[in-house]
């Protein structure tokens, strides 16, 4: 099978295109070739993976026959590789969850799966190209998709969130862009490995601004604090699949354009700093706030802003063993968070206003729904034998390691208020006393098999970490050898 980094954009975008047509010949058609675009999309990042693996060397796809740096280029490398097969993996499941999700069941199904494969093709084409300007519209594609899965009810509060999020969301690209065009100002290219060569020559005063606005623009769609006042209304409002989407593919791909903006294509005195002060921030308050809510979902949304916060925090500490661990955390708040809200999305199917209080005693009418939810929550605070126990660990070890002792502090407070709040719900969920109306909704077979699936990978990772650890290990060393992507994308062509 001949296979290219491009497919992760052209495939899932031309199925964007062919649905309405699709949905002429056939209804289940709108449903079906979603899924078969992920799954095909998820067999080619394995054949590209294996490669990756067995050669050492990154994949680059030159666009149109113009080579690096004139030309656009894909990178598939360990690192970019290891996030786009995590960002189709997770597609596919919420595919496969999506698949008779509520109103996603009806006339709305084309409208959704079109989103659905914009966000994909967005997601997976920030995190493969080497061009700054092609990131930008890839975040554009992201963001139009988000705006619209937001508000994909057509009630008030998701019109209100989806306003939110695109008045901010707007506010990052019109910083995005300024930033752009400075830099173009000044390096006279987009291609990113030529940007990180020539950066050294862009005056000090120039460069910390040009920096500042690539970092406030990105810091939205990363949830930094105090940028992401979008995230909580748009967690809480979208359908449940999005917000799963959300936490496993679009912040994901906003942490990846910050990281690849301080690590690879700025040499920032004191950038590294910054994200560990932020990050601390983010994740205090965010925890904080999250301790406060009564709505599940807004408690899983500001959760979620929490462990990004402790992902920059490991970014930022910069070592080796640090980015291991901050990359092993992506890996599992997408697996966790991503079985969190599936099965929140059940636990408050049918009630209104979302309320933890309603699922009061929920545990013994749902017990496998519930049984995800408290499998997912012992998880992402960090217990073992569960995965989310391991990334913990290996940020705290790099955090002493590298004497970072009032980290190690700050990250171990919030992890007992993240403790009280996750066993707050579940005590709720199995000892509360329950409310005859809240009316149940059982999951589908696709929901069942998605979260069943995530479970698996959280308990099996979380005995044997060794399954991810050596391309995790990799995907590390390849983000902090900045010369040789420099090295790789000026020089090579295509493997």
């Amino acid at each position: 099978m001949v296979v290219s980094p491009v497919h992760f954009i052209a495939v899932p975008l031309l199925a964007a295109f062919l649905i309405p047509l699709l949905a002429k010949v056939s209804k289940e058609l709108v449903r079906i070739v979603p899924g078969l675009v992920i799954g095909y999309l998820s067999v080619v990042s394995v054949i590209l993976m294996t490669q990756v693996v067995n050669t050492g060397q990154p994949i680059i796809e030159v666009i149109g026959g113009w080579s690096p740096p004139f030309g656009i280029n894909l990178v598939f490398s360990a690192f970019t590789g290891f996030l786009v097969s995590l960002m189709t993996f997770m597609a596919f499941l919420i595919w496969i969850y999506s698949y008779r999700f509520k109103k996603i069941d009806d006339a709305p199904a084309q409208k959704y799966f079109i989103l659905f494969m914009m966000l994909v093709t967005g997601s997976t084409g920030i995190v493969l190209t080497g061009d700054i300007f092609n990131l930008f519209v890839f975040m554009e594609i992201t963001a139009i998709a988000a705006y619209s899965l937001t508000a994909f009810y057509r009630d008030r509060d998701g019109a209100e969130a989806a306003f939110k999020y695109l008045l901010i969301g707007s506010f990052a690209s019109a910083l995005m862009l300024l930033a752009i065009v400075l830099l173009y100002s000044q390096v006279g290219t987009l291609n990113m490995a030529e940007i990180a060569q020539r950066i050294h020559t862009v005056p000090q005063g120039m460069k910390i601004t040009i920096f500042t606005l690539f970092v406030v623009g990105l810091g939205i769609e990363a949830e930094m604090f105090p940028l992401n006042g979008w995230a909580p209304d748009a967690y809480s409002q979208s359908p449940g699949p999005v917000g799963v989407a959300f936490a496993a593919l679009v912040v994901k791909a906003g942490v990846y354009s910050l990281v690849r903006v301080v690590f690879t294509m700025f040499d920032i005195h004191g950038a590294y700093e910054f994200l560990i002060i932020m990050g601390a921030i983010t994740m205090v308050i965010a925890e904080i706030s999250a301790l406060k809510q009564t709505n599940l979902k807004r408690m899983l949304a500001y959760s979620s802003i929490g462990q990004m916060g402790f992902v920059l925090i490991a970014f930022g500490i910069g070592t080796n063993a640090a980015v291991f661990g901050a990359l092993f955390l992506m890996f599992n708040h997408a697996v966790i968070k991503g079985l969190l809200f599936m099965s929140g999305s059940y636990l408050v199917y049918n009630t209104p206003s979302k309320e933890i209080k309603d699922m009061a005693g929920i545990g013994k009418k749902l017990p496998m729904v519930s049984f995800f939810f408290a499998l997912g929550a012992l998880a992402i605070v960090g217990l073992p034998p569960f995965s989310g126990f391991w990334s913990k660990l290996y940020i705290l070890m790099a955090a002493a390691d590298a004497s970072f002792y009032y980290l190690m502090g700050t990250i171990l407070i919030v992890s007992i208020i993240e403790i009280v709040y996750y066993f707050r719900v579940m005590g709720r969920l199995y000892f509360g006393k329950p409310q005859n109306d809240v009316v149940l909704q059982k999951p589908t077979l696709g929901g069942i098999f998605a979260m069943g699936v995530l479970a698996t990978v959280i308990i099996v990772i979380g005995i044997h970490p060794d399954f991810v650890t050596g391309f995790i290990q990799s995907a590390a060393d390849t983000l902090l050898d900045k010369a040789g992507y420099i090295n790789n994308v000026l020089q090579l062509t295509n493997l």
